[in-house]
C-alpha cells in the first residue's frame, strides 16, 4: 500500500512538473508559431494523434444517403471542389495556389489524403473544419453539396484528368451547377476565369480553365 502510495505521489509530482515546464516554455515565447518553423516532433505527435482520434470519433456513425455518388450529383460536386478545395490541394489537371506553398502544415494531396478516411469522415471534415491547419468549415454549403463533394473526394484516386475536364464542362455550362458563383473574382476584381495569375490553374495541355 505503501509503495503504491509512493507510486502515485511521484507521478502526480513529475506530472505537475511538466505541466509547469511547458507553460514557463509557452509563457516565455520559446515555442515558435512561425509557419517557416515545423513542429518539434512530439508537438506534431500529439496534434497529428488528436486530429486522427477526433476525427474518427466525432464521424463516427455517419453514413452517406442513398444515391449520394451518382454520377448527376458529381456535376456540381467538381464546380464545388474547384472553387474552395482546389486552391489549397490542386486537383486533376490543376496546381493548387502559391499561397498554400506557404502553408503549415502543408495542405494535402487530396488524390491520397482522400483514401485514409470514411465517407463519414471526410463529411464531418469538410462540415467542421479542422483547427489551426487552415481547413475552414462548410457547412453553409449544406449537407446536400458536401456529400456531392465527398463522393468526388472518393472517386480522385482513380479519377483521371480528362474525366475531370468533363464534369468541370458540365458544371460550366450549368448541368447542375446553377447558382455556384464559380467565376470567382480576382483581387482586382476580375473574374478568375479572366484572369491569367488566378490559382488553381490547370497544368499545361488542360481542355478548360479550372482556376479559382
Amino acid at each position: 500500500m505503501r509503495t503504491a502510495k509512493i507510486v502515485f505521489l511521484t507521478l502526480l509530482s513529475a506530472g505537475i512538473l511538466a505541466t509547469v515546464a511547458a507553460a514557463a516554455v509557452i509563457y516565455a515565447g520559446v515555442f515558435n508559431v512561425a509557419a517557416t518553423e515545423p513542429h518539434w516532433a512530439l508537438t506534431s505527435w500529439v496534434l497529428e494523434t488528436a486530429r486522427v482520434r477526433s476525427i474518427r470519433a466525432h464521424a463516427a456513425g455517419l453514413l452517406p444517403p442513398a444515391g449520394y455518388d451518382e454520377q448527376p450529383r458529381l456535376v456540381p460536386a467538381v464546380g464545388h471542389f474547384a472553387e474552395h478545395c482546389a486552391t489549397c490541394h490542386g486537383g486533376p489537371g490543376t496546381k493548387r495556389s502559391e499561397v498554400a506553398e506557404g502553408m503549415y502544415p502543408e495542405p494535402p494531396n487530396l488524390k491520397e489524403a482522400a483514401k485514409r478516411y470514411s465517407a463519414g469522415e471526410l463529411f464531418w471534415i469538410l462540415k467542421n473544419g479542422i483547427k489551426m491547419s487552415g481547413m475552414p468549415s462548410m457547412a453553409s454549403d449544406g449537407d446536400e453539396m458536401l456529400w456531392a463533394t465527398v463522393a468526388l473526394l472518393r472517386k480522385l484516386p482513380e479519377m483521371t484528368d480528362d474525366e475531370y475536364n468533363d464534369l468541370w464542362m458540365q458544371a460550366q455550362a450549368g448541368e447542375g451547377h446553377a447558382g455556384m458563383n464559380h467565376g470567382a473574382a480576382g483581387t482586382d476584381g476580375t473574374k478568375a476565369a479572366e484572369n491569367p495569375s488566378s490559382t488553381a490553374q490547370p497544368d499545361s495541355g488542360a481542355r478548360h480553365k479550372h482556376n479559382h
